[in-house]
């Protein structure tokens, strides 16, 4: 785990603590141990999961922009993602729609927490999409190329195919590891990840 590298940064309540890292790394086990330690986490990913979902508010203009993409349980996350993986027209049309309604449910979230003294944003694409410069640190969880690549693999309807391209739209995990002000080690037993985060979770809270 890296030192907090910005103390000159007023603590804010509630501080903004921006977790991130690539498919595969261990994002979500992270979330859920911060969640544990009483920290409110705002899930970037099932927000869009819920508003894609069955009766999801974006279901509609997803399915008038990307025909034949939705059904009675929401979108088709193979069928969409056939057809904006490595095309940056497509995904651009998609994230129009998709990220204006994930910003509103943050804006409710932070809103809901004001009064906390740390809250966590899991947001995926925190770099790539510049997410970063609205937080106040960032962790980044990270483990083994290898263990990252067979913890993908056992997604239903992965190839190698799929994660190449899905490589190639994020930040590769060493330029993620040298920005991030606490790196998250997820490839060690769970107790240990668990020890990294409480100790995280402990730098935000009120003296």
């Amino acid at each position: 785990m890296s030192h907090f590298k910005r103390p000159h940064l007023t603590l804010r309540r509630p501080f903004l603590l921006g977790l991130t890292g690539s498919i595969g790394m261990g994002k979500s086990t992270a979330a859920a141990m911060f969640e544990r330690e009483g920290v409110p986490v705002f899930d970037a990913d099932a927000e869009v999961h819920r508003l894609q979902g069955p009766g999801g508010t974006l279901v509609a203009a997803i399915e008038a922009r990307f025909p034949g993409t939705t059904g009675p349980g929401g979108v088709d996350r193979q069928k969409l993602g056939a057809l904006v993986l490595g095309n940056r027209h497509e995904l651009a049309a998609l994230e129009a729609i998709v990220h204006p309604a994930v910003a509103k449910a943050q804006r409710r979230f932070l809103a809901r927490h004001r009064a906390r003294d740390v809250v966590v944003l899991d947001i995926p694409l925190l770099f790539e999409k510049g997410g970063w410069r609205k937080v106040g640190a960032i962790a980044v969880v990270s483990a083994p190329a290898w263990m990252q690549t067979r913890r993908v693999m056992r997604r239903p309807g992965m190839t190698h195919a799929r994660l190449k391209a899905i490589r190639r739209l994020q930040v590769p995990d060493r330029v993620k590891r040298a920005r991030a002000d606490f790196i998250i080690e997820t490839g060690r037993p769970k107790s240990a990840t668990h020890r990294q985060i409480r100790a995280i979770a402990s730098c935000f809270r009120a003296r």
